[in-house]
């Protein structure tokens, strides 16, 4: 069974790629919910929920981990491959590689979580991937917990961001990398912006790929399954379900098995 988390919805994006080359495949996804938005909170706390969900993923059977958030990623997916020696964890990283590899003006643009643009991942990707690419990263606050409203048509918040998007344009940035996976859920609101202007750089198909190769390197990889989707959440777990035709993916729903359950898991301390 392959384990999928975020804070919130925005993992949902991640899952869904996994799902499309992976049909059959079981798939578990958490929402912790409870303490969402990861990127307004410290390393420290992050570290704690990364690590609590890792472990109780691999209780349930998880065989394949998949941190679907930047943030956690960045700030815990180490320490959480260190924990779980037998399990395949697999984290997401903006794209930084592919935007500076095909930016034809040689400037990019990063719209991240503010725990994700000061982060030292981010600042390593920069340097091993972007070379002589111009980089601007762009901290976001709140547009995580936009999506999370499912309001993402609200018009104050389509004219937040355009206001952040038209000067990273003007400035002549041709990639812009969506370095939350809650952005993903942003791509309509965000596509007539860039008005040929500059394409979007998202990760989620990449980190399908990864899932499958990972699984493919192993002796028996993962079991065969029936195609079943588990939903839990640290709160409101019935949020989840109904979220899906909302962000476009409701074409998951017959695969849900079950009701989605309140899933209790404590924090592991972590320095």
């Amino acid at each position: 069974m392959i384990g999928v988390f975020d804070s919130g919805l925005g993992g949902l994006s991640v899952l869904a790629a996994i799902a499309r080359v992976l049909p059959q495949a079981d798939l578990l996804y958490l929402a912790d919910s409870a303490h969402l938005p990861y990127g307004s909170k410290s390393d420290a706390f992050i570290r704690g929920r990364v690590l609590s969900i890792g472990r109780y993923l691999a209780a349930l059977g998880c065989g394949t981990i998949v941190v679907a958030c930047n943030t956690a990623t960045a700030a815990a997916v180490s320490a959480l491959r260190e924990r779980l020696p037998d399990t395949r964890v697999i984290g997401v990283e903006p794209g930084i590689k592919p935007a500076a590899a095909t930016s034809e003006s040689r400037r990019i643009a990063v719209l991240a979580t503010e725990s994700t643009a000061r982060s030292a991942g981010l600042a390593r990707l920069i340097r091993e991937h972007a070379g002589a690419v111009t980089v601007h990263v762009e901290a976001c606050p709140g547009w995580a917990t936009q999506v999370e409203t499912l309001h993402l048509d609200a018009p104050d918040f389509a004219a937040q961001v355009a206001a952040k998007i038209s000067p990273l344009l003007d400035a002549g940035a041709d990639r812009l990398v969506l370095g939350c996976t809650h952005y993903t859920f942003l791509a309509p609101l965000l596509a007539p912006l860039l008005a040929g202007r500059a394409q979007l750089v998202d990760v989620a198909d990449a980190v399908a790929r990864q899932v499958v190769r990972l699984a493919a390197q192993q002796e028996y990889g993962e079991p065969p399954g029936s195609g079943r989707l588990s939903l839990l959440a640290t709160a409101a777990p019935e949020r989840l379900r109904a979220a899906l035709p909302a962000l476009g993916l409701d074409w998951l729903l017959p695969q849900i098995d079950g009701a989605a359950r309140l899933a209790t898991v404590p924090t592991i301390m972590s320095p």
